[in-house]
């Protein structure tokens, strides 16, 4: 088998990834995942398609992220794993699909409106 890519979105972050067979790494941007998401709960975000197909030691995955936050980050990557798990074995697509992980989340930043202090908010009514 050879390098299988995939990309994931959410918010304004973008993941590209690299799937080869291996024995387990993940680098992101050339740095190891426990570096780059020092928090346990982002990293369970990541590992979540791999966990639920139980091939975490199956593959190695290069990972270029940009854009966005830590969280948005990490859910990006996650999308584009379970993209990239699902075109090495398409039989594995409704386990991953009824986990949720092959649904983009298109919620964006709403922009912010002029004579307006945020997207929603307004300035104080004042009657009088």
């Amino acid at each position: 088998m050879e390098i299988t890519n995939a990309i994931g979105r959410r918010k304004s972050a973008i993941a590209r990834v690299y799937v080869k067979p291996g024995a387990g790494n993940i680098t992101i941007n050339k740095r190891d995942l426990n570096v780059y998401f020092p928090s346990g709960i982002l990293q369970y975000v990541v590992k979540q398609p791999l966990a639920t197909l139980d091939v975490a030691e199956k593959y190695d995955i290069l990972v270029n992220l940009k854009g966005g936050g830590f969280k948005g980050q990490a859910e990006a990557l996650r999308l584009a794993i379970a993209r990239a798990l699902v075109k090495i074995n398409a039989d594995d697509k409704k386990v991953l699909k009824d986990a949720g992980f092959l649904t983009r989340d298109a919620r964006e930043v709403e922009r912010k409106k002029p004579g307006r202090p945020k997207a929603r908010k307004r300035f104080q009514f004042s009657k009088r």
